[in-house]
């Protein structure tokens, strides 16, 4: 199975971009979805976390600006992002979390999608 991450692009900042992460030979509603960053030199981070419970959960640093949704008829999460500043630029990657469901340490997180790259530039 993998997850695919994708709808990263180019954005100026206060601009809005939606990704997605789809999952194929996986049923996402069976796994709180993660959603994590790396920017170039700097380690992975937590952004966002919805549990299969539709419980959602935000880093302090885009909570208000971000949306994480799920779509299980779609098998496939969002992560909805407004108000985008140059320091979100990253690659995004989507991840299962394990058996401590969301938490904000990416070695929780058991499968991981191949990333989509959000560049946040004017």
């Amino acid at each position: 199975f993998q997850l695919q991450a994708s709808g990263g692009g180019l954005v100026q900042p206060g601009g809005s971009l939606r990704i997605s992460c789809a999952g194929s030979g996986i049923t996402l509603d069976d796994y709180d979805i993660g959603w994590f960053r790396q920017a170039p030199g700097k380690e992975r981070e937590a952004v966002s976390c919805i549990s299969v419970g539709y419980n959602t959960y935000y880093r302090n640093f885009v909570k208000g600006r971000f949306t994480v949704s799920r779509d299980n008829a779609k098998n496939t999460v969002y992560l909805q992002m407004n108000n985008l500043k140059p320091e979100d630029t990253a690659l995004y990657y989507c991840a299962t979390a394990g058996d401590h469901g969301c938490t904000n340490d990416y070695r929780d997180f058991t499968s991981w999608g191949q990333g989509t790259l959000v560049t946040v530039s004017s």
